[in-house]
């Protein structure tokens, strides 16, 4: 089975059985940046890559090393150097672990690695673990913590991460259990002081902590709908409901969040601790690396259940993305945004091309945006949307993506349109 990606962030494409040996080639050679475009080059679509299905288990030929992983990862995430060598160590400590227990070895003492994910919006903390995943090939599922409440209660159970797992790996039982659960907006768990029972925070803390180590999730859900009359199915034909269940030992959970007001906890902790030193204080991190000195009195300070951060000794910091770091996400980035207007003009027969000082000014205006790289899609939608509107009925034929494009849209498009 083939696959085909679309460039774009969040279409990936169905995920193979694992990597295809072009593509552990390609990460382990690609570990130079690309020599950069001439003002003038054309930014094209990259062809679609095929990974084909291996038939032998994932975990039994998992053979990458942490540099190849961020290779691969570099390829589609700019920036975020540390976050990546840490996360890459930690997916090649777990699946190794995993491919050595399906192989029948002793792993004594094997403290699971779940990664904790700190970092503003839209710096590319999901696109980094689907990337990964799509490199590993395995199930990869994503949600998001807010929608989640305490089993019994309205809303959706945890379990359901896994039964997702599930669905993605078309019933494949023992695939689904090698996977990834990645869970966003997990700051939103923290418990705030006051009274009552807090069902969408403490509670499904709680229940996540045996989804994060070792449990058995039955594969049919007894508060589901679809799962009852499943059950009733099968007692009508005179059996008995599924008693199947997927074990989660060796899947790995991934958790993330913008986490506001920590950073001002673990200032308040270093300047206690300053204080008590009798030494020269030393100079108070940057606002980019304070997530850096996070411990884990300060996620219990904010909010979290000590068993909870306890099953998240991974920790990485993510920074937010300068104009510079936005200016190479467009350049450089194989799932960059700009493929997606190339793509959409092309079908008009419309070629595109965009120049430096065009690029430069989009990933100016996106970095006031103050939303990361997900500030692209708002600038470039507003500079494209009546040029793709109009233009596909006019006899244009190529569009050069300037300065003056970007900052006057509807001037240049009144200048277009009057040649036709």
């Amino acid at each position: 089975m083939s696959k085909s990606i679309s460039g774009h962030p969040t279409s990936l494409g169905p995920v193979t059985a694992g990597p295809s040996p072009a593509l552990v080639r390609r990460a382990k050679t690609r570990t130079t940046p690309a020599a950069p475009p001439t003002e003038t080059e054309r930014f094209t679509p990259s062809p679609a890559r095929a990974a084909v299905a291996d038939p032998t288990p994932l975990a039994l030929r998992f053979d990458l090393k942490p540099k190849q992983v961020k290779a691969h990862l570099d390829r589609f995430v700019i920036g975020q150097v540390e976050a990546k060598k840490v996360l890459s160590v930690a997916l090649c400590d777990h699946f190794n672990h995993v491919r050595r227990c399906l192989e029948g070895q002793s792993v004594p003492h094997y403290q699971k690695q779940n990664v904790l994910l700190m970092g503003p919006t839209g710096v590319g903390k999901t696109h980094l673990i689907r990337s990964a995943a799509e490199l590993i090939g395995v199930p990869f599922v994503k949600a998001d913590a807010t929608k989640f409440s305490e089993t019994g209660y309205v809303g959706a159970d945890v379990d359901d991460l896994v039964r997702d797992l599930i669905r993605r790996s078309n019933g494949d039982l023992k695939r689904a259990g090698l996977g990834i659960i990645y869970l966003d907006e997990v700051d939103k768990l923290a418990t705030q002081d006051g009274n009552g029972r807090d069902v969408s925070g403490k509670g499904v803390q709680t229940n996540l902590l045996k989804l994060m180590e070792d449990a058995d999730v039955p594969v049919l859900s007894p508060n589901d709908i679809t799962g009852q009359v499943q059950g009733a199915m099968a007692v009508a034909r005179g059996g008995a409901p599924s008693s199947d269940t997927i074990n989660t030992r060796h899947i790995l959970f991934i958790v993330s969040g913008a986490f506001a007001g920590l950073a001002d906890l673990i200032r308040s902790r270093l300047a206690r601790e300053s204080s008590l030193r009798p030494t020269t204080t030393p100079e108070a991190p940057s606002e980019g690396l304070i997530y850096e000195h996070a411990l884990t009195t300060d996620f219990i300070t904010y909010g979290f259940e000590p068993e909870f951060i306890g099953r998240l000794p991974v920790r990485v910091a993510c920074h937010g993305l300068s104009e510079k770091n936005l200016y190479e996400v467009l350049r450089r980035s194989e799932s960059s945004l700009i493929h997606q207007y190339v793509r959409a003009f092309d079908a008009y027969g419309i070629r595109l091309n965009f120049k430096a000082d065009g690029l430069h000014r989009i990933a100016h205006l996106a970095s006031t945006e103050n939303t990361g790289a997900r500030g692209l899609m708002t600038i470039c939608e507003r500079i494209f949307r009546d040029l793709k509107f109009e233009l596909p009925s006019t006899d244009v034929r190529e569009l050069e993506v300037t300065r003056e494009l970007v900052d006057y849209p509807a001037r240049v498009l009144a200048r277009l349109c009057s040649k036709t």
